[in-house]
């Protein structure tokens, strides 16, 4: 069966946009303009679970052997993140001092300014890891900033396959359950539970209704009726939480509300009208990093981070949107470099761990 490069195009320009979100509301907190910010949300994270959905089927055994596989490289990723974090911190405290690296920390902003810097290891922050729960790395703190999306990644797709596997002919109830869910939460925000539930019931709609549209193919008397209804979504939004909502559109992500939600419709709508319809016959660049999206992400959280000393040192030099093109473009050829080197430390943890395998063996 041949590969479907329209998927690999979408998560590769779903990646790209992601490097633009966190070049703009990282680094960019400190010289791009709010609106800009927001207007970067456009193609947010949602992608990545519709696209799953896309790709996602009804085996189990196929399904957990993928995740089974993400995670041990998520775990060599974290460990060498570890290492590279703790391995700055003996190298700046050996040849400078604890105030060169609280100012090299500061460059972050308050908000992610190291405050306990110890030349003793914090296993525990790579145990946390391990078990997804993503405390800081100083060193680089958009890593774990990014990381929210894959803890909920592995919720979906654990529950979509078991849905679509002991539950096929009635996934339509599963979608309506998940957004009477998302609906209640909002009208009752009181009630909105704190931890992973409402991420769940949102994301979990889109992926199984991206399910749904496997191999199918939008008509095109819908794409207007569709483009209709996000925009009137849209102007009902701004009619009802007034002008000020499009400043808030980020707040209203963690975890997603009707604001975000509506948000979103635009990049979902224009995946699935063009799903089946945008013919991708070559390998390209944006192909590329699709096929290799998890080392993408991986990367960019630490391009993300890198940035910032540039940014510091020409935001008051350059005007805002052109530096922001040079940070952009620099941060994904970043991403580009950091992705081709994780490939090859997580191929040499693959290898150490088939090394213990063989010497643990009976």
């Amino acid at each position: 069966m041949n590969r479907d490069l329209y998927i690999d195009f979408a998560k590769g320009m779903a990646t790209l946009s992601i490097i633009f979100i966190h070049t703009a509301f990282w680094s960019g907190q400190f010289y791009i303009p709010a609106e800009v910010r927001v207007f970067s949300l456009v193609f947010d994270v949602a992608l990545f679970y519709a696209l799953s959905g896309i790709t996602s089927g009804s085996n189990i055994e196929k399904t957990f052997y993928r995740l089974l596989k993400l995670q041990i490289t998520y775990m060599i990723f974290v460990t060498f993140l570890f290492f590279m974090d703790y391995f700055f911190k003996v190298f700046g405290l050996t040849f400078f001092s604890l105030e060169w690296l609280q100012s090299f920390y500061s460059t972050f902003g308050s908000k992610y300014a190291a405050t306990s810097v110890s030349d003793i290891p914090q296993w525990q922050n790579l145990g946390n890891w391990y078990l997804h729960q993503y405390t800081n790395a100083d060193t680089f703190p958009v890593v774990m900033g990014s990381f929210w999306y894959l803890k909920v990644y592995f919720i979906l797709a654990v529950f979509g396959v078991l849905i679509l596997r002991f539950f096929p002919k009635h996934v339509n109830w599963f979608i309506g359950i998940c957004l009477v869910l998302t609906l209640l939460f909002n009208i009752f925000p009181e009630y909105y539970p704190a931890g992973q539930v409402g991420y769940v019931a949102f994301y979990l709609a889109i992926f199984l209704i991206a399910n749904r549209m496997r191999g199918k193919k939008i008509s095109a008397k819908m794409i207007p009726v569709l483009y209709a209804i996000v925009a009137a979504a849209l102007i009902w939004m701004f009619w009802y939480y007034g002008n000020e909502i499009f400043y808030k559109i980020n707040k209203n992500k963690f975890p997603p509300k009707v604001p975000y939600i509506i948000w979103s419709l635009f990049s979902l709508t224009t995946l699935f009208v063009l799903y089946n319809r945008l013919k991708i016959t070559k390998e390209n660049f944006v192909t590329h990093i699709g096929k290799n999206a998890i080392f993408f992400y991986f990367a960019q959280g630490i391009s993300s981070s890198l940035v910032y000393f540039i940014v510091v040192a020409l935001k008051e030099n350059i005007p805002w949107w052109i530096l922001m093109i040079i940070i952009y473009i620099l941060n994904i050829i970043l991403a580009f470099i950091i992705s081709a080197g994780l490939k090859k430390v997580d191929d040499l943890g693959w290898k150490i761990l088939e090394l213990l395998r063989q010497k643990t063996a009976s």
